[in-house]
């Protein structure tokens, strides 16, 4: 690499994200990693083309951030990658005894915030296109800051101080993880209890936390009151202006502050092979 100073980072039209030029992931190093830090404390999502790690360079990268956060329980009750369990796989394809290689399949992947089931989530994530079906799949991203400032006082009042639980049964593909049984009331759905509204650790802006919709409930409503105002929630963060969609190519590595957006994957052709590869960083303390 020839230094920071060969870098560019250049913002998308949308206002959300932007694009690094002139930097090789597998040979980053201090200088090249102050520049993507900075652009994502700005930026929240970026992408870098071109690039081809090896499962343990991908690994290395993830750490320069942090301590990388394993996997969430998947629908298979085993690790998705035994050479490296810190490594999630993102994928339809299937093994020859017909077993899946990864997770999330080839269907819908709804609107949805990383592990926020848990108490501390990601602080964000790195995923990688090892190969993909162009101008199939796509992944969409909301502005979640952008989502809180646009919201009339009346509904900031009444999620001011309020908290929502998220559904830790099941994945964002809606397939029920080991361990977990289905609940019809949504009171009793198993997760953490996130603020509706949090300060951002790395800047202290207000920014909406949602999690994903199925199966969250918000404690001190009635079921009523807390499907009416999620709702509302969820049809004003996701409108079209507060959105960026990647367009996957072979070699695409996108980084994402899982607190400041959320994402969704378009569906694709089942016939299709669609494998990437993904290490998320340990968050630093529960959201506030």
């Amino acid at each position: 690499m020839d230094g920071a100073a060969s870098i560019t980072v250049r913002p998308f039209d949308a206002g959300l994200g932007a694009e690094i030029a002139g930097l090789d992931l597998s040979v980053i190093d201090a200088d090249g990693f102050a520049v993507v830090r900075a652009a994502l404390d700005r930026h929240f999502v970026l992408r870098l083309r071109g690039q081809t790690l090896s499962e343990p360079e991908l690994i290395r990268f993830g750490q320069m951030f942090g301590e990388l956060d394993p996997p969430g329980p998947n629908p298979y009750g085993r690790p998705i990658n035994p050479d490296h369990p810190e490594l999630n796989v993102i994928s339809n394809v299937k093994a020859d005894d017909g077993v899946p290689i990864g997770n999330l399949g080839d269907g819908e992947a709804v609107w949805h915030q990383d592990m926020t089931y848990i108490e501390t989530p990601p602080k964000c994530a790195v995923l990688y296109g090892v190969e993909v079906p162009v101008g199939q799949g796509d992944t969409h991203f909301a502005n979640l800051f952008d989502a809180y400032d646009a919201l009339d006082d009346g509904l900031k009042a009444r999620i001011d101080g309020k908290r929502a639980i998220h559904d830790a049964s099941h994945n964002s593909a809606g397939m029920l993880r080991k361990g977990y049984e289905e609940i019809d009331d949504v009171t009793r759905t198993p997760g953490a209890r996130q603020p509706l509204v949090l300060r951002h650790p790395a800047s202290g802006r207000k920014c909406l936390c949602l999690g994903r919709r199925p199966r969250s409930y918000v404690p001190g409503l009635t079921i009523a009151e807390s499907d009416t105002l999620l709702d509302a929630l969820w049809a004003h963060a996701t409108q079209p202006r507060f959105t960026w969609v990647q367009e996957w190519r072979p070699g695409d590595v996108l980084i994402w502050d899982n607190l400041s957006v959320l994402h969704r994957r378009d569906a694709f052709d089942g016939a299709a092979r669609r494998i990437l590869h993904r290490v998320q960083i340990k968050g630093d303390a529960p959201p506030i």
